[in-house]
């Protein structure tokens, strides 16, 4: 294997190329953010580092956000400046594994494409496909990355992201997909936000939906079908995906590259700041 596949790879062939290619863990768990790191430490694929959504891929405390929510978005000045303290330039080979059907792998993905960084793959079926294919795992603390100067930003491509006021304006004239599980979509629970329910409008497409039996990605026909009936006439293009703070909507993201289709743009601050903001409307059911 001379080329790393995108944007998922086997674990077979990450089997192949251990050792040149930069292996990025996101293992975590929303309701217990330890739980990813102590994961981690138990057991990891051999020179993995961790990535932790609270600390590496979020803004919190006093890192420049982008939006509100449980998970803001951080700047990508400040991401390029996380990727370049993991010793990842331009031209390194990424894969990113967990262990939750790619939920958190694919936030790590979806920004590392923000950034321009175009060699970065999801390893599907995560860790269960990699001790499936005799992969090897080491305990412990990663060895430290060597940082590298700085992480070259290309220029911002246009609508990747869309903020709250611009998603309301718009409402009725996009497509907007949310990732939730039909439940939290319906408005019947809301485990993690003050509000239940919907932004009005948005079509449900469960991200887990995407995943086959075995916990890899569906075909890519398989893929196209499913996200058809969701994109009517209109434009792929023309698709916002949101979720409940900007994670798993980067779920359907993915599937939609890997079924052919133009993913379109995250609403990065999604549910939990949608509902947040008493001027914002609600629907349920």
């Amino acid at each position: 294997m001379t080329t790393l596949s995108t944007p998922l790879v086997r674990a077979d062939d990450l089997l192949a190329r251990l050792g040149t290619v930069c292996v990025l863990d996101a293992r975590f768990d929303l309701t217990r953010p330890d739980a990813g790191t102590e994961a981690f430490l138990a057991g990891h694929i051999p020179g993995a580092q961790h990535v932790h959504l609270d600390r590496d891929l979020s803004a919190k405390g006093e890192v420049p956000a982008l939006c509100g929510g449980r998970h803001p978005l951080p700047t990508r000045e400040h991401f390029a400046a996380t990727v370049a303290r993991l010793g990842i330039t331009s031209a390194t080979p990424v894969v990113v594994v967990d262990a939750q059907g790619g939920m958190f792998a694919a936030r790590v993905w979806w920004m590392l494409r923000w950034l321009g960084h175009e060699v970065v793959a999801v390893l599907d079926g995560g860790m269960a496909a990699w001790a499936a294919a005799g992969g090897a795992l080491e305990s412990g603390a990663a060895l430290a990355p060597v940082p590298v100067a700085a992480y070259p930003l290309s220029a911002e491509p246009g609508r990747v992201v869309v903020d709250a006021d611009t998603l309301q304006a718009q409402l009725g004239r996009v497509t907007l997909i949310d990732a939730r599980a039909p439940e939290r979509y319906r408005g019947d629970v809301e485990p993690l936000d003050p509000v239940a329910g919907h932004i009005p409008g948005a079509l449900n497409r469960p991200f887990h939906a995407n995943l086959a039996a075995d916990g890899r990605f569906q075909s890519p026909e398989t893929l196209r079908a499913a996200f058809a009936p969701l994109l009517g006439s209109g434009a792929a293009g023309e698709v916002v995906h949101q979720c409940g703070s900007g994670v798993t909507a980067c779920h359907n993201l993915l599937a939609m590259e890997v079924a052919g289709l133009s993913a379109g743009a995250l609403y990065a601050g999604s549910w939990s700041e949608w509902c947040r903001d008493g001027r914002r409307p609600v629907a349920r059911g």
